[in-house]
């Protein structure tokens, strides 16, 4: 049980706009203070239910494997996958902070001048700019490098080298609290919620 009460929940806010991930301990503490409400695909829609109404759905629903189920003395509760929160309607801030792993994350680990994905441990943050031309570390300014074309491009800017970058780099417009956790606990109900659209929409403060 102890295992079940840590699988991944995704939270959506009261406009059913995804904002969190969470574990389903805390999952079934904000369904009994009726903070939120389970959200479970039915066909073609999705239907809502209070803890008390999902508790009636697990028992006439089972489902098909005892590691989707929390159990009590006298229940057996399945586990919710998608919760509605009742009350609040707002969206994570969008700020996220330039850091080694970040950069890596929005580079999706590929060097930026060759082009080749790397593990993490291969590859360097590279000034395009270099800070003896007076370039900043900004998201706009750092790139990931492997060890190969940072050595060749050393403290010159890119066209003096004769490399180019695959493409400019950018803040990332992508919100830091699940998208790191997505991608390692996909559900497919998830997906319902996760327009990859969505993510990349700039949001006004």
């Amino acid at each position: 049980m102890q295992a079940a009460l840590e699988q991944p929940v995704l939270v959506l806010n009261r406009l059913w706009q995804a904002v969190n991930v969470i574990g389903a301990r805390r999952a079934f503490a904000l369904l009994a203070r009726g903070h939120a409400h389970v959200v479970h695909p039915d066909d073609d829609e999705f239907r809502v239910f209070s803890l008390l109404d999902w508790m009636d759905f697990s028992c006439s629903n089972p489902p098909l494997s005892a590691v989707e189920t929390v159990h009590t003395p006298s229940r057996t509760i399945r586990l919710p996958r998608v919760i509605l929160l009742t009350f609040f309607d707002k969206l994570p801030c969008k700020e996220l902070k330039l850091t080694r792993n970040n950069v890596f994350e929005r580079d999706k680990c590929i060097c930026q001048y060759c082009g080749d994905r790397f593990e993490r441990e291969e590859l360097n943050l590279d000034h395009v700019i270099p800070r003896d031309h007076g370039g900043k570390t900004t998201w706009e300014n750092i790139v990931c490098s492997c060890i190969a074309c940072n050595t060749r491009k050393a403290n010159r800017l890119p066209h003096e080298a004769g490399m180019r970058l695959i493409r400019k780099p950018v803040r990332p417009k992508w919100r830091p609290i699940i998208s790191t956790l997505l991608d390692k606990h996909p559900h497919a109900v998830w997906k319902d919620f996760l327009d990859v659209a969505y993510w990349n929409v700039e949001l006004e403060e």
